[in-house]
């Protein structure tokens, strides 16, 4: 398999790699996966949201919370 990047990003990615620690192929091997895990969970979100009620703000919110994905750290 051979892949081809515009210099910028293939720069970039040999930077990636180098500041890793690892080597070009397991790196960009690393980012396939990455990508692969994000479209399945997308997949199943998307399927999951079609089977299932819409979440309340609330519920989004205390996930926000718990994930650590908010300045806002109140209980809800």
């Amino acid at each position: 398999m051979s892949v081809s990047f515009d210099g910028e990003l293939g720069d970039a990615v040999r930077d990636a790699a180098r500041r890793a620690g690892v080597g070009l192929s397991a790196w960009l091997a690393g980012a396939a996966a990455a990508k692969l895990r994000a479209d399945a969970l997308a997949e199943f979100l998307d399927s999951w949201e079609t089977a299932n009620p819409a979440l309340t703000p609330e519920e989004l919110a205390r996930a926000e919370r718990e994930l650590g994905l908010r300045a806002d750290q109140s209980a809800a």
